[in-house]
């Protein structure tokens, strides 16, 4: 893209970041970081969780303070270091971050407007509610995004909570200025919704601003970036490469500074025994809908977003109350309506649930690698005076060294830790139980492509030791390589099952076709 604001900044840049690095105790986590992003330019940011990213982030945005030595400059100004918020958002420069930051109990319009509410009069302290919702309103319209503002966060879906997020941090877009980061804010976010964001960003680039995107999605930052980042272990190993000239592959390889080897199908594992049957799930849009699990096989659950895929994997792992339905493993019979203890007899017949939203639904942050991998199994293992033992440190050790968890600290907090390595500890703590029937939702969403390997490998593992395994996602890559089936859902209906050689343009055809399309496997 050609770069036409080059006079709008002394230095004819945007941003500037020059020689920071970052230590923590004895550890150096950022070492001489330089950076350039130009006027109008959309720069991607890569590297594997734990590189560095977000710590750069945090610096930019002032949470955290460099080591003496940096410097950072927008448009040619010096931002004092820390960087203050009120500096940052007076150079032009906002964050949408990774875990979008959001209040779910409050509604759109609080949550794009908080810190920024303007008083209903001159002597008055009460809030103009109608001018709030008037103003959010105004920069939905400019982001051709519909999202009712009075709703509470909560009840959204993932793709308009990230457009709230967007929302908030474009508010104070001025044509010709300005620099948003987008911290993998696109994770949520299907195809479609996907290609209208990044339409979006481009007519805000095209009015002069600049965007730093971090993305673990390669093909995404190779797609739609002009130039991209790398790095690793704390350092910049490429700087500003033009995307025309690199491809997923060679991102890969300057990331983890050696060749992964790529995912391809593998045969199936899959066995004439039954590991779990659904009957007549009614939740949300789906209704009377039955799906037959084998041990080993695995099954993918995907669609647009509110066509009931995600609905009913929550449903059958018992993460989501549904209307009626009823849930056979392995001779077990458990109704899929809310009760009492239900959570509780789900584990105890052998389901786990991995959910998307790994800090808000899966791990407590605050407790250790340990308490978290041992957590539901604490009840059935421990006793009354004391529910840890030998046993917690063997599985624990058992599946750091399976996950490939870093670091191999069963002591260390799981907030502490990167996103993917998060993730690791969220699968092992219920692939350590050896469940009959493992439902994942996302399971590879916001992790760098080494986590991901580690991830599917595991999940391989299980169906080999003959877990029935289903997977809601809309990557369509995961599921090609994953799954034996993949059932594709629209307005609450299992409307193609594909079969055998799986690809996923296959997948992504059958997801995107129109109703009356045919030709699609069943």
């Amino acid at each position: 893209m050609s770069v036409s604001h080059a006079e709008a900044a002394p230095t004819g840049r945007r941003l500037e970041v020059a020689h920071v690095s970052k230590t923590f105790g004895p550890a150096r986590v950022l070492r001489d970081i330089v950076l350039h992003i130009e006027p109008g330019e959309l720069h991607g940011l890569v590297g594997q969780n734990g590189c560095g990213k977000s710590t750069l982030v945090k610096i930019l945005t002032g949470i955290y303070t460099p080591d003496p030595g940096g410097a950072i400059t927008v448009d040619g100004r010096p931002l004092a270091l820390p960087v203050k918020p009120l500096d940052a958002r007076a150079a032009g420069l906002s964050v949408v971050h990774q875990n979008l930051g959001l209040v779910d109990d409050r509604t759109v319009w609080e949550n794009v407007r908080l810190g920024r509410f303007r008083a209903a009069g001159r002597f008055s302290r009460r809030i103009d509610g109608r001018a709030e919702r008037e103003a959010v309103e105004a920069v939905f319209d400019r982001l051709g995004a519909r999202v009712d503002v009075n709703e509470r966060v909560g009840e959204l879906s993932a793709e308009d909570r990230a457009a709230v997020a967007i929302a908030r941090a474009m508010q104070d877009y001025q044509p010709g200025g300005g620099l948003i980061i987008f911290d993998e804010s696109t994770k949520a976010m299907g195809k479609a919704a996907r290609g209208r964001f990044f339409g979006l960003v481009r007519s805000v680039i095209d009015g002069g601003a600049s965007v730093l995107m971090i993305s673990h999605q390669l093909e995404e930052v190779v797609e739609v970036t002009d130039r991209v980042t790398v790095l690793r272990d704390g350092q910049v190993v490429e700087t500003g490469i033009p995307t025309k000239d690199i491809d997923e592959a060679g991102l890969t390889r300057l990331m983890l500074g050696r060749h992964l080897v790529t995912h391809h199908r593998v045969d199936s594992h899959a066995t004439d025994e039954a590991a779990a049957q659904v009957r007549n799930l009614v939740v949300r849009s789906v209704k009377g809908l039955d799906i037959d699990l084998k041990k080993g096989e695995i099954v993918g659950l995907t669609g647009l977003v509110g066509s009931g895929a995600v609905a009913a994997a929550e449903a059958i792992g018992g993460a989501r109350q549904a209307r009626a339905g009823e849930l056979t493993v392995n001779g077990r019979k458990l109704s899929l309506k809310p009760r009492r203890d239900s959570t509780q007899e789900f584990i105890a017949a052998g389901v786990a649930f991995v959910a998307e939203r790994r800090l808000e639904q899966g791990l407590a942050a605050e407790l250790s690698v340990t308490q978290n991998l041992t957590l539901p199994r604490v009840r059935a293992r421990g006793s009354r005076t004391r529910i840890g033992g030998s046993w917690q440190a063997e599985e624990t050790a058992a599946m750091i060294k399976k996950l490939d968890i870093k670091p191999p600290d069963p002591h260390k907090s799981v907030g502490t830790l990167s996103g993917g390595n998060q993730q690791k500890v969220l699968l092992g703590k219920w692939l350590a139980g050896k469940p009959e029937l493992l439902v994942l939702h996302e399971p590879t969403q916001a992790v760098d492509v080494g986590a991901r390997h580690d991830i599917i490998e595991a999940i391989r593992e299980a169906a080999r030791d003959g877990c029935g395994v289903l997977i809601s996602s809309v990557d369509a890559a995961d599921l090609a390589v994953l799954c034996d089936r993949v059932l594709v859902f629209r307005d609450g209906a299992v409307v193609a099952e594909l079969a055998g050689e799986l690809n996923q343009d296959d997948i992504i055809h059958a997801t995107f076709a129109s109703p009356d399309s045919k030709g699609v496997a069943r």
